[in-house]
């Protein structure tokens, strides 16, 4: 069968050097402050240009009922403002968190602005707002749009990984993907599960992925597994248990069919 790389794309050169200044700037913003007050505010601000279209010019003074849907909207760009399903989650660390969350709601609002379609944009936007929010994040990582993850700090991805699009990430317990590694979309990775009696009983499982692993469409790892290197989990397949080295493994639950190096069938 024949190879098909991804082709090399570029804007047009004047936006190129837009694009490469608002990033830039963006970064050093986010590594000069390190508060949350202070980068919910550069968020908000930058939020405020995107959706709106204009500076962000203080808190309206007015009373009037008919101005009232826009003054909502405006208050609902500070992410100080904002509830994050993961601030309600009895494990998390307050600490980390708190410089995280402006960063996080940043991601989630660019990919919902017009600007998320952008995929050269997003590929460098995403990975540098990655470097300031996870516990590492490696070279030449792409993220398509819709990614989501809980609370990014525990969270470590290798170089030359791909994340597609609605992907969600649950590295509550601590999720590690591995160089090389490809998620498909609406793929799940879980590394936390509740007690069957009990929902507010949590147990936090360390997930590994690759490296150069697969994880193909709609497929959900659960907590604690471990997919091998060069291993593939198959669409809508469910890991349960870890996945061996070179194995392809399909169906509820993941069982193996094929052994990718010797293409061993049973």
């Amino acid at each position: 069968m024949p190879e098909f790389p991804y082709r090399e794309l570029k804007p047009l050169p004047e936006a190129e050097v837009t694009f490469k200044r608002w990033l830039t700037h963006l970064n050093e913003e986010f590594t000069r402050h390190q508060s949350c007050d202070r980068r919910s505010e550069i968020v908000r601000d930058e939020l405020h240009q995107i959706f709106l279209g204009v500076p962000h010019g203080g808190r309206r003074a007015s009373t009037l009922v008919s101005e009232l849907p826009m003054m909502v909207v405006e208050e609902s760009l500070d992410p100080r403002n904002v509830t994050l399903e993961p601030e309600y989650y009895g494990d998390l660390d307050p600490k980390l968190y708190s410089v995280r969350k402006p960063l996080i709601y940043f991601w989630q609002m660019f990919d919902r602005s017009s600007l998320g379609s952008n995929h050269w944009l997003g590929f460098k936007f995403r990975c540098m707002l990655g470097r300031h929010i996870f516990k590492s994040l490696g070279k030449n990582v792409k993220f398509f749009p819709f990614v989501e993850f809980s609370f990014g700090y525990n969270l470590v991805i290798e170089d030359n990984c791909v994340i597609h699009r609605n992907v969600l990430l649950d590295d509550r317990g601590g999720i590690v993907i591995r160089e090389g590694s490809s998620i498909s979309d609406y793929a799940e990775v879980f590394s936390h599960k509740h007690d069957l009696h009990n929902q507010a009983d949590v147990t936090n499982a360390p997930t590994e992925i690759g490296p150069k692993a697969r994880i193909t469409y709609h497929a959900t790892v659960l907590a604690g597994s471990k997919i091998g290197a060069n291993a593939m989990l198959g669409a809508m397949g469910v890991a349960t248990h870890p996945v061996p080295d070179s194995m392809v493994s399909v169906g509820v639950p993941a069982r193996p069919i094929r052994n990718k190096d010797d293409s061993w069938q049973r």
